[in-house]
């Protein structure tokens, strides 16, 4: 005794049930916001010591320093990091396919050395190279 489509019967309902499904995504929606955050803390970390050998250069590349006093030098010129992409900037478009390597002292806080970056990248740069000192200890 199936259905028969009679006025007394139903028939049968061919559309799929959304609701077991929202359910589950709001329940992962949830779980990914409550995680989200826990992953985007920091955790301490001993950075690797570089042992590579230093790159050859064929010609003097651009180079950008921080020292100990916070001080940013553009080569041998000392400037502002407020004025530092603006004078990036004014470089022709042949040296800005080059890459620009900076040079920060140990002591220098990390929020001036990413300003630093953000700063060279807002100028046109997109080779940028960090220069370290190879450990001395495993030579």
């Amino acid at each position: 005794m199936g259905p028969t489509g009679g006025k007394g019967r139903r028939g049968l309902v061919a559309d799929i049930n959304v609701t077991p499904l929202v359910d589950v995504m709001l329940v992962l929606l949830i779980i990914f916001m409550v995680t989200a955050p826990m992953m985007t803390q920091g955790l301490e970390v001993n950075l690797p010591e570089t042992t590579t050998k230093s790159l050859r250069q064929h010609e003097k590349p651009l180079m950008v320093s921080i020292n100990k006093e916070g001080k940013i030098y553009l080569g041998k010129i000392k400037v502002d990091l407020s004025l530092l992409r603006q004078q990036l900037a004014g470089l022709p478009d042949e040296k800005k396919k080059e890459p620009v390597y900076l040079r920060a002292d140990q002591s220098v806080p990390y929020g001036l050395v990413i300003k630093t970056m953000a700063e060279i990248k807002g100028a046109g740069f997109d080779k940028l190279g960090m220069v370290t000192r190879p450990d001395e200890k495993k030579k």
